[in-house]
């Protein structure tokens, strides 16, 4: 698995340890961290410091394995400032990687993209076959890596699986530096009172999935016969807006009185995204198992069990995570 020590990655590796697969990640944890995998190494899981881009050290790490889950990415706030790492990460090394899989005879590889390969909504739901219109370079990157995927099982036949998950969030989620998402930084904020900012007006909306039940998903379409060659959305199949959001965090929090603000919108940043799954559920008996506020009130317990204050915490976040260099305004 290649970006197993990440956020998704160590959910799905936890998942895996524990039906017995034997799993191999391939992690250079500059997003990902050995720590999250405390718990599978215990079932046998072995990592391996490795970049997905050095196509020598791919080969020699997949000799006999039989499926390749990819998760290895650079992300949307990444992208802003270094667009063209965040696509030799995200599409070229993808199509190497698919390269090497085809001639070492693996099995099936599922490729992970991303519900930023559409864009904006035009219409909501969105099914699988809604346009793609990605606004940033991540979206198109990741559009570029499952059109190699897609590409590799339609020309030569290779048992390709595509995911699409929507909006994650839970245990081991970024609140740091230019991969820090909206939920880990509004709960952190909250949990000692200083103000979330919300860019824009607020009324963006998004689909929320918990990691246990987005790992659950790919698990599922990957060992799924049906889904070879499919191209698979994953989401909780309902939509928030960020203002709604806000409440919902502090209400969790229990700190009432934490401020919202507004901050001018981030660039590339998407209006609507809301996940039609019933592709998933069709093929794969996909249904999520976690709600918003199940999902919200586990993040704040992981979050109190670290022995870290929010406040230490906050630290490594970097509110506008967009700019080369990032603007840390920690204590407002």
């Amino acid at each position: 698995m290649t970006g197993g020590a990440g956020f998704i990655g160590s959910e799905l590796v936890q998942q895996l340890s524990t039906q017995d697969a034997d799993v191999i990640v391939a992690d250079n944890l500059i997003n990902g961290r050995r720590e999250n995998l405390e718990q599978s190494f215990k079932y046998g899981a072995d990592l391996v410091v490795a970049d997905i881009r050095d196509k020598n050290r791919m080969e020699d790490l997949i000799r006999g394995i039989d499926i390749i889950f990819n998760l290895a990415c650079l992300g949307v706030r990444h992208s802003l400032h270094s667009p063209l790492e965040n696509h030799e990460v995200n599409s070229t090394a993808i199509l190497s990687l698919l390269m090497i899989a085809r001639k070492a005879g693996i099995k099936r590889f599922i490729h992970i993209s991303s519900s930023e390969v559409y864009g904006t909504a035009i219409h909501v739901p969105m099914t699988e076959e809604h346009p793609t219109f990605p606004m940033t370079v991540y979206g198109a990157s990741k559009l570029a890596g499952e059109s190699y995927a897609r590409a590799f099982h339609r020309t030569y036949g290779f048992s390709v699986v595509i995911v699409r998950p929507f909006n994650t969030y839970g245990p081991h989620c970024h609140h740091e530096g230019d991969s820090g998402e909206v939920i880990p930084k509004f709960l952190l904020r909250s949990l000692v009172g200083r103000q979330i900012i919300i860019f824009g007006d607020g009324t963006q909306t998004r689909d929320f999935l918990h990691v246990s039940d987005s790992a659950r998903g790919i698990l599922l379409a990957g060992l799924s016969d049906d889904a070879v060659g499919q191209t698979i959305n994953l989401g909780s199949g309902n939509e928030i807006t960020i203002a709604e959001l806000a409440r919902e965090v502090i209400s969790v929090s229990g700190r009432q009185d934490t401020p919202v603000v507004h901050d001018a919108p981030r660039p590339g940043d998407t209006m609507h995204l809301y996940a039609d799954i019933g592709k998933a559920n069709h093929i794969l008996g996909f249904q999520p198992k976690v709600t918003l506020r199940e999902g919200l009130e586990n993040l704040k317990n992981w979050y109190l069990s670290l022995g870290q204050p929010p406040e230490v915490l906050l630290e490594r976040e970097v509110v506008h995570n967009w700019e080369s260099g990032g603007l840390h305004i920690n204590g407002a």
